[in-house]
């Protein structure tokens, strides 16, 4: 039987691309689930101490938090042997827990471990708090990373004059740094909506009311604890009113967002990957890569090709995980289980893609002399500006007469144009105005 390594593993996000992705394992792997579980269970028992439901001496706090920010693999897997006689994968913590307990001189409190808890208590704070810190951790400085990158390049390229494609047709020319400012613009919106999001989390007992807490100890204040517990020592937002489960509508708005950051970078692949194809761009060749087995001469947008398939990958996923986790069946059904386990690899192949366009834009080199010759074949692009310009001093039906003049079957160059425009029963300060006008130079504001 094979071995689970790289080149065994069945998902490409543990196997080819394991390299460039380990830094999630700490979030989403089954090790990081566990240990987000412990964390919660851990905390919750300081709390009820704090609560003055039992003593529990400060010196031993030190110690019973180093039970998670120590956790090893080798824990985990005694928890994993543990779920497979429990058949339940939070019962299998609370058992390790108590072990820790009695290791650290605790017996006689092994009873307040997961107390009046139901397993979604720890579920459904342990996932939104591992997803909060590897949006934080690792995907809010990735892709601003990249937006940052974009706003070098929309600096760098901020006079370089090009000609747009409306319909795939030559239209009204633009600046090649605005272009790519269009998408840091666009970033910037839906991080900065991102973030408006609440980590929700869902903490209340078996049916959300506090049954079992409220039974035990009528005099507690139940709901004040469990939003000082979730909101303050996780950092997380407990929401008020729930089933057995959280109700999953922030965090599959998160995901929607996360899809909108995704649509807006395959837009971007995309419009890169066509100037590369259009020779505005040339692409850094490293020596002994190979672009084509069978053609020498190749140098494939590679990088911008990868980040399109990862980011389509990723956003199917987060379609489905924003759609199925609002649904469950009455009080809860099961499903979200398996779903939630998921999340990290629509997040993986994310951050595959930030990571290939990174490398990508890395690669780029600006073939100015190419956009310059694009713009020059295409004077019929200031037929526009002449139009206007002739609107503007009330000259008889200018949009017809460059029309006549554009869609002549005719070539037009800069000696056509200036043909036409010496024809026009103008001033000649307005000719010499109108000749002034080229395709390197109607760019609009900039």
């Amino acid at each position: 039987m094979m071995q689970l390594q790289a080149l065994t593993a069945i998902s490409p996000v543990d196997g080819r691309y394991r390299g460039q992705l380990e830094e999630l394992a700490p979030y989403f792997s089954e090790f990081a689930l566990i240990r987000y579980r412990v964390q919660v269970e851990v905390e919750y028992f300081i709390a009820l101490s704090e609560q003055k439901l039992f003593t529990l001496p400060k010196a031993k706090l030190p110690a019973l938090r180093a039970v998670y920010r120590d956790f090893t693999v080798e824990q985990a897997q005694l928890v994993k042997d543990t779920e497979k006689v429990t058949n339940h994968d939070v019962k299998a913590v609370e058992y390790f827990l108590k072990n820790e307990l009695k290791r650290l001189g605790l017996e006689d409190k092994l009873e307040w471990v997961h107390f009046g808890l139901t397993s979604q208590d720890v579920n459904n704070t342990a996932t939104p708090l591992l997803w909060k810190e590897a949006i934080e951790h690792i995907y809010l400085p990735s892709i601003s990373n990249l937006i940052i990158h974009l706003k070098k390049l929309a600096k760098d390229w901020k006079a370089v004059p090009m000609l747009a494609r409306t319909h795939g047709q030559p239209a009204s020319p633009t600046i090649l740094g605005k272009e790519i400012q269009v998408f840091v613009e666009r970033l910037e919106g839906q991080v900065k909506l991102l973030g408006e999001i609440p980590f929700a989390a869902k903490f209340g007992g078996a049916t959300g009311n506090f049954n079992a807490h409220h039974v035990a100890f009528p005099a507690v204040n139940w709901e004040k604890f469990g939003n000082k517990f979730v909101n303050n020592t996780l950092g997380l937002q407990r929401m008020q009113f729930t089933t057995q489960i959280e109700h999953y509508d922030n965090i599959a708005a998160q995901f929607d967002t996360l899809k909108r950051v995704n649509n807006i970078l395959v837009d971007f692949s995309r419009d890169v990957w066509t100037y590369i194809s259009m020779d505005y761009f040339k692409q850094k060749i490293k020596k002994n890569e190979v672009g084509s087995s069978a053609m020498p001469h190749k140098v494939n947008p590679i990088d911008f090709e990868n980040a399109e398939g990862n980011l389509g990958i990723a956003n199917a996923l987060f379609e489905h995980l924003a759609a199925k986790l609002p649904i469950s069946r009455l009080q809860r059904d099961l499903t979200d289980s398996t779903v939630l386990r998921n999340i990290g690899v629509p997040f993986a192949h994310s951050l595959l893609a930030l990571k290939s366009l990174d490398k990508g834009l890395n690669k780029l080199i600006l073939n100015a002399a190419r956009l310059h010759e694009d713009l020059e074949h295409n004077w019929a692009v200031v037929a526009e500006a002449i139009q206007t310009v002739l609107r503007r001093e009330n000259y008889p039906q200018p949009y017809e007469a460059l029309k006549a003049l554009t869609r002549g079957g005719e070539q037009i160059t800069q000696k056509t144009m200036h043909k036409f425009i010496d024809g026009l029963k103008i001033t000649a300060a307005l000719k010499k105005e109108l000749k002034a006008i080229t395709p390197h130079n109607y760019t609009g504001i900039h």
